[in-house]
């Protein structure tokens, strides 16, 4: 009882003992966290490997149940079950391979790490890197600094400066990003994929002259290619290399009318500058500079802009044959339907779809018809304000991750990578007060951090899908929402949703093993695993 005596001095909150090894908590919105400390934390462990036909089974549930591991067993197949199936896995029909899972080294995610004393520390990096955590693979870094650091900053403020001999790293990346991404790196046995996306160039190369809104003015074309290469030459030195680069963080944020989306750094362009850029600059300055393998992913931004901005940037060939891929933000997926990436797949098959950033901490909102498309889309920049920042326990946040994840793995994305990992209960540190939640809250005066359910949503999929899986074809049921992968090993993961008040009784066949009958329980994930 020594962990329920250290935790209970720092929150006044009661503490509940479950079986699943997490110390939960509840906050009264609508769920529970896990609470970890310097000298517990809750790990889902190794995954034992099955005979056939066993079948491991994974909950995590609203009640409490974190990876909760059940068995079940596979069973002939009749045709009375198989014409009654819930769910048909076809093994032998293949689709995307999967890149992987993970979030963003924040100034933010850093400074809440630093926050707490090596041992909780130690765990929360575990929790999501190491073997016995979910096991993220994929990171993505910013190039300066974002509305999760403490002020405005580019690596070459001041007088301008084309020839870039005043750039330097900040204190932010040396104190903060490095640190985490060296950890994360041992941590995953150099497993770990970096991507690079910069919210803004220095001032002195914008025609507003400021970190927020403006363009990039045509004669700094070249030097903000430079400056690319300039950063990744630092992070070399750290013994840090990356997989990819995205063409700048949300150029849409140039555009928004309301101000706070208008102080949010960025650059705006258009579909034919971009592009322009592309050719001009940065593609073949990363060659010609040793990073000719870096994947350029264009867009980073919303749904809104599919497949329209693609199509516009793709018309330019030498674009075109620079850029590997487009990436995609989460924030008005309820708007702009998943079937926009099955419409960019199949225009550019291949050109690969990856989901770069999302949180919650905003509203959002559905459309019924065409009409109430422009309505809704000011609508959800209003309702971002209305239900704002952490919510420590919420389960239908997490809900939300795992049913956006489906979605977007249904049509053709290879990873999804959340926001910030680690924020304090405040849902910053943001200088510009754009507070958010993240899947992982730190209360550094207390030393412990809280497990979100949004934590567990993700590592339904990053524990259990690893790199290189391929997703394979399974029927859509109307009970639970679900989707199914072949992993490298051979292995079959199948990720069951139920947002239902009640519990569902679900029929799996298998075409190659047989009939699975299983109770998905209210208001959880469930993840099975076989062999």
């Amino acid at each position: 009882m020594i962990y329920n005596k250290v935790i209970c001095i720092a929150v006044q909150a009661p503490l509940v003992y479950l079986s699943s090894s997490c110390i939960s908590r509840d906050y009264n919105n609508g769920g529970t966290v896990c609470v970890c400390n310097g000298t517990y934390c809750d790990y889902i462990g190794k995954i034992p490997k099955v005979k056939y036909p066993q079948v491991l089974v994974y909950t995590s549930n609203m009640e409490g149940l974190r990876f909760q591991k059940t068995n079940a067993s596979f069973q002939n197949i009749s045709a009375e079950l198989r014409d009654s199936a819930d769910i048909i896995i076809e093994s032998h029909r293949t689709y995307q391979k999967v890149f992987g899972f993970g979030g963003a080294f924040t100034d933010a995610t850093g400074i809440n790490v630093e926050t707490l004393k090596d041992d909780a520390r130690e765990h929360l990096m575990k929790s999501y890197f190491s073997n016995d955590g979910i096991q993220y693979n994929v990171g993505r870094v910013p190039i300066g600094g974002t509305d999760f650091s403490t002020k405005y900053y580019s690596y070459d403020d001041g007088e301008p400066d084309p020839s870039l001999k005043k750039f330097a790293l900040n204190s932010a990346d040396t104190n903060y990003k490095i640190p985490c991404i060296k950890v994360a790196h041992n941590l995953t046995h150099g497993k770990l994929k970096l991507i690079a996306s910069a919210w803004t160039a220095p001032k002195w190369m914008k025609t507003n002259g400021a970190y927020h809104g403006g363009t990039l003015k045509p004669e700094m074309y070249q030097a903000w290619a430079d400056y690319y290469v300039k950063f990744f030459n630092e992070y070399k030195k750290q013994g840090i290399k990356f997989w990819g680069v995205t063409t700048g963080n949300e150029p849409s944020l140039a555009k928004y009318p309301l101000s706070l989306f208008q102080k949010l750094a960025s650059i705006g362009w258009t579909a034919n500058t971009l592009a322009q850029w592309v050719e001009e600059a940065l593609g073949p300055t990363l060659h010609k500079s040793g990073y000719g393998d870096l994947n350029i992913m264009a867009l980073d931004d919303q749904r809104f802009y599919l497949t329209w901005f693609i199509d516009r940037i793709f018309k330019n060939e030498a674009a075109k044959n620079y850029i590997n891929g487009t990436a995609v933000h989460w924030y008005f997926d309820t708007v702009f339907p998943a079937k926009l990436l099955s419409q960019l797949h199949y225009k550019y098959p291949d050109k690969f779809i990856i989901s770069t950033e999302a949180c919650k901490g905003n509203a959002q909102v559905t459309a019924k018809n065409k009409q109430e498309m422009k309505f809704l889309f000011f609508s959800q920049i209003i309702g971002f304000f209305l239900s704002r920042g952490v919510l420590l326990g919420s389960w239908s946040r997490g809900e939300d991750y795992a049913q956006d994840i489906i979605e977007d793995m249904r049509n053709w994305v290879i990873g999804w990578i959340d926001w910030n990992m680690a924020l304090n209960p405040g849902g910053g540190p943001t200088f510009l007060n754009n507070v958010v939640d993240s899947p992982i809250v730190v209360n550094g005066s207390a030393n412990e951090f809280y497990k979100q359910p949004m934590y567990y949503a993700m590592g339904h999929f990053s524990k259990f899908v690893p790199r290189d899986s391929v997703r394979i074809e399974s029927s859509q049921s109307s009970k639970v929402w679900s989707i199914a992968f072949k992993r490298p090993d051979h292995a079959i993961t199948v990720v069951l949703l139920n947002r239902g008040k009640v519990d569902q009784d679900i029929t799996i066949v298998d075409s190659e093993k047989g009939t699975l009958t299983l109770t998905v329980s209210e208001h959880s994930i469930t993840t099975l695993l076989y062999w």
